[in-house]
């Protein structure tokens, strides 16, 4: 019996990506304090911050889980590194504004970590990577600046960008898997599947 697939992620863009990948899921949000979990690991890279993140959330849910429930949990966490600075979701709309000022004509990296629960039997055995891809911006002007953060968009996204939405206009190219600048890479979600006994193509719906 092949045990149920949650994402523990309020991302409406990873469910769509599921989805449209023919993976069935449910979707149940974890309630981790990220900025209290970093601080409480002390300095690290954008990349393990990321992983450190996914973990988080992926036991937050799974802890959830346990008491005989047999699920698979993914959590997944992005940062995106600029000139070797993480960056998170702007939230507000002059730090969006800023960092398209900084990034547009340049490159950055986004780094998206994954973490799989198991809550087979009770107990909770885990598995995590991150993958990361390099992402290369047009160079945009102000006025286009100006109109993408008027639209929302990339206040509560990682970076202040997204290559699913309004942003692909402004994304010369991606070196590396475009699934991990969208939040979850479902290759990456394949070798951790299987690491656990069990084949992606069983959740296929």
């Amino acid at each position: 019996m092949t045990p149920r697939l949650i994402l523990a992620s309020a991302s409406t863009a990873r469910t769509k990506l599921l989805s449209d990948a023919g993976i069935a899921h449910t979707v149940r949000v974890s309630d981790v304090d990220e900025d209290a979990a970093t601080a409480a690991a002390g300095p690290l890279t954008p990349s393990d911050t990321a992983l450190l993140l996914a973990r988080a959330k992926a036991e937050a849910v799974g802890c959830v889980t346990q008491g005989g429930d047999d699920a698979l949990v993914v959590g997944c966490d992005s940062i995106f590194e600029f000139n070797g600075e993480p960056y998170g979701k702007p939230w507000e709309a002059d730090a969006a504004r800023e960092r398209w000022q900084l990034m547009r004509g340049r490159s950055g990296v986004l780094h998206t970590g994954h973490w799989l629960i198991s809550t087979h039997d009770g107990e909770s055995t885990g598995h995590g990577e991150v993958t990361s891809a390099v992402v290369h911006f047009e160079d945009v002007t102000d006025a286009e600046i100006d109109a993408y953060v008027a639209t929302g968009e990339p206040l509560q996204v990682a970076g202040g960008f997204t290559i699913d939405g309004l942003a692909g206009a402004f994304i010369t190219g991606v070196e590396g898997d475009p699934h991990t600048v969208v939040g979850l890479s479902i290759s990456t979600l394949r070798r951790l599947l299987a690491k656990t006994g069990v084949s992606i193509t069983d959740f296929w719906s």
